[in-house]
């Protein structure tokens, strides 16, 4: 650990003081998806973030060893929340031992957080194609060039394979769908709705799965 002369700031005394108007049961909607709609919209709308889909997936190994990254979410409704990777990815190898899994979505504009947490599972094969088919030459074929979480020398490696990519499948010739890359959708059981308040006494209400698939709300002490 380096000297506390040599940090450069005072973490301790960095803080933000939150909002005063919050959030309450009454205004929830019926399922988490839907209140999740709503308050996306707001994020993509009037939140002033950069990527408002953006979200920090979780997972963890079959010996319970964490990681996590960010991740693009393509896709939500009632069955779930999408992300799209390349299967041999650390992400999608640990998924495959362990399917439990956290996404966050970290709103700090808007001092609101989202948290899920459920079961992962792979798309299917052609709701994969269709996405992929919506993706950007480019990203097409980045999706070949990169074995991802893989150890590489140089840059270089990366660029060659892509620049060999880019001269078989120019621009407007259809790039195949790689049989190691595609979907996953994670099916909630549990969605937290967190909103800052003053004096750190935040809103968080939580939607829980019951066994027959309803939901019921919970308001945790923050």
């Amino acid at each position: 650990m380096t000297d506390r002369d040599d940090v450069p700031f005072d973490l301790a005394s960095m803080r933000k003081q939150y909002r005063a108007e919050g959030l309450s049961e009454t205004e929830l909607a019926a399922t988490p998806v839907e209140q999740f709609a709503r308050w996306f919209k707001q994020a993509a709308t009037d939140g002033g973030l950069f990527e408002p889909n953006a979200m920090v997936v979780s997972t963890a190994d079959a010996e319970g060893r964490t990681s996590a990254r960010t991740v693009l979410l393509k896709h939500f409704d009632e069955q779930g929340f999408v992300f799209y990777t390349n299967y041999d990815s650390r992400k999608a190898r640990d998924l495959a031992e362990n399917p439990y899994v956290s996404l966050l979505f970290p709103w700090h504009p808007m001092a609101r957080q989202v948290i899920v947490t459920g079961v992962a599972r792979r798309t299917g094969r052609d709701e994969t194609a269709a996405y992929f088919r919506t993706r950007p030459h480019g990203s097409q074929l980045g999706a070949w060039a990169s074995a991802q979480s893989s150890v590489i020398a140089t840059r270089a490696d990366i660029d060659g394979a892509y620049a060999e990519l880019a001269a078989r499948y120019p621009e407007g010739e259809q790039v195949p769908v790689p049989p190691n890359w595609g979907g996953f959708r994670v099916a909630p059981q549990t969605v937290e709705f967190w909103q800052g308040r003053e004096n750190r006494l935040h809103d968080r209400l939580r939607y829980v799965e019951r066994a027959d698939g309803s939901w019921r709300v919970e308001r945790l002490s923050p």
